[in-house]
């Protein structure tokens, strides 16, 4: 589709210099707006404020190129977001207090000016809270703070996974296997170090075929990545070792998409990357998914076109 409008884009997104360049769907996704004509400024989530209804970012204007250097940017300044059409939400996890804060702040200005993801849809979907919602797509799964309930789900069972409510990356991501061993210190150290409960899963030996991260927009699934752990690894993010293989999205994948995709676009929720291992739901990540480079790399569709094609009827719709 041909670009049909020019947008005024922020970026709220982590350090420009912090970006894996070679692999990061932000800045496949910046280079594809500058393409269409689109003007850029980025702004780090600290850098807001709000002050009598205002919502305003320190930040600068910036281009990104194709090689290194990949980016230039202008003086810093303090914009109005409500200046803006659309605000891009791309800072990377953990989805802490923080990160919580600033869709409350970004409300200020949606949807006059258009949050991709809709922040209050983000806030109420984190990506192992929404999945809770689906559990007949999901692995067996127990979400509590009770010792003797993960005791009883590892003896109804056997081997399972342990991983914090509010992780990201694979970060402390364990299996346990049958026979209990160090479950109880594994379990301690999730009490000591979290509030709120975690998540328990019987584990999927299907992952060591792979973990599927499928992109969907506005609900739809539009491409797939296979991520395949290393050798006596249970966590297949790439960023952790795992290694991209293409794949096809299956019939199963299809009718995963078509139980969540209504509800994701009634949240607003554009840009989304749903886990699928073995043809189970695990996780449905609307904070910063990732995916992009890697499907378009593995000869699957450039889906950076597709997304802001998406964005743009978004911002049209609500003129």
């Amino acid at each position: 589709m041909l670009c049909t409008m020019s947008l005024r884009v922020a970026l709220q997104a982590d350090p420009l210099e912090s970006l894996n360049y070679a692999g990061d769907s932000t800045y496949a996704l910046a280079l594809e707006a500058q393409r269409r004509g689109y003007a850029l400024f980025h702004y780090a989530p600290q850098a807001l404020s709000l002050s009598g209804g205002l919502l305003t970012a320190r930040g600068r204007a910036v281009a990104f190129h194709s090689e290194a250097p990949f980016y230039s940017a202008g003086a810093e300044e303090v914009a109005d977001l409500s200046d803006f059409d659309v605000v891009l939400l791309r800072q990377d996890p953990p989805f802490h207090m923080g990160y919580v804060t600033t869709t409350h702040l970004l409300e200020h200005v949606h949807p006059a000016t258009l949050v991709v993801n809709a922040p209050a849809g983000v806030r109420d979907s984190p990506e192992k809270i929404l999945v809770l919602h689906y559990p007949d797509l999901m692995p067996p799964t127990i979400v509590t703070r009770d010792m003797a309930a993960v005791r009883a789900f590892q003896a109804e069972h056997g081997d399972i996974i342990l991983k914090p409510l509010y992780g990201n990356g694979g970060a402390q991501v364990f299996k346990v296997p049958a026979d209990g061993a160090n479950l109880g210190a594994l379990t301690d150290m999730f009490l000591m170090t979290y509030a709120e409960p975690f998540m328990v899963q019987r584990y999927l030996p299907a992952v060591l075929e792979g973990d599927k991260r499928i992109i969907l927009i506005e609900g739809e699934p539009a491409g797939a990545v296979l991520r395949v752990p290393q050798q006596g690894e249970v966590r297949a993010n790439l960023h952790v070792g795992g290694r991209g293989v293409a794949c096809a999205i299956t019939d199963r994948d299809r009718e995963i998409c078509a139980a969540i995709g209504p509800e994701l676009r009634r949240r607003g929720q554009v840009f989304v990357g749903i886990d699928v291992i073995g043809g189970y739901l695990t996780e449905i990540n609307v904070v910063s998914p990732t995916g992009l480079v890697d499907i378009a790399a593995l000869g699957g569709r450039d889906l950076t076109g597709p997304l802001w094609d998406a964005i743009e009827a978004r911002y049209a719709a609500t003129r």
